[in-house]
């Protein structure tokens, strides 16, 4: 896994309240233990049309949503069933963070054990910077988990919060399992020093 970075990007906004994780990938797609080709089935329902053909105003449809590493969610972003598959289809599409007012709890744990930032602001940053979209849809953003904040287009940083261990273990670059290997030879010392 690579470390987590500073990264600038533009954003797609889809910020429409309570998406649950079947609107995010349906429940068809779910019977891969793949991650590979879950992004193009990202929000099938209403990214396509009943042909399969791509419905041209959907955010995620429009040319500039093809490098935008972030994504501008309505509140309780997440919600519904605990499947894993919903990150992975967003990470396969290419975002590393997304930003809400809330987040469902089983998706915020799925999103920073994915490497997926979840980034919580208050509305009141929720709306300044879905305003400053509107008026600019190439405005950038710059997320530093480092420094734990988000850059709005106007320049301002705003704080967001995570959790330490998670945010440790994505600035490193590992997961849960990483971490414990990483601290291998504390382990076995302390085992030597326990049973002696």
């Amino acid at each position: 896994m690579n470390k987590f970075e500073r990264f600038e990007s533009t954003v797609v906004v889809l910020a429409i309240d309570n998406i649950d994780t079947d609107q995010i990938i349906p429940a068809r797609f779910l019977k891969t233990v793949s991650k590979e080709g879950l992004g193009e089935r990202l929000f099938c329902d209403w990214r396509y049309d009943a042909r399969g053909n791509p419905v041209p105003d959907f955010a995620l449809n429009r040319p500039r949503a093809r490098d935008a590493r972030v994504l501008l969610a309505g509140d309780n972003f997440g919600c519904g069933s605990s499947r894993e598959h919903a990150v992975w289809a967003l990470i396969q599409f290419g975002f590393r963070a997304v930003i809400s007012t809330s987040f469902a709890d089983i998706f915020r744990q799925n999103a920073l054990k994915n490497f997926l930032l979840p980034i919580q602001v208050a509305p009141d940053v929720h709306e300044r910077l879905a305003s400053a979209l509107r008026l600019d849809p190439d405005a950038r953003v710059i997320v530093d988990l480092e420094q734990s904040t988000l850059q709005l287009p106007d320049g301002a940083k705003v704080g967001f919060p995570i959790d330490g261990f998670a945010r440790q273990c994505l600035l490193e670059g590992i997961d849960e399992l990483g971490y414990v290997l990483s601290r291998e030879s504390a382990i076995a010392a302390y085992e030597a020093k326990l049973f002696r």
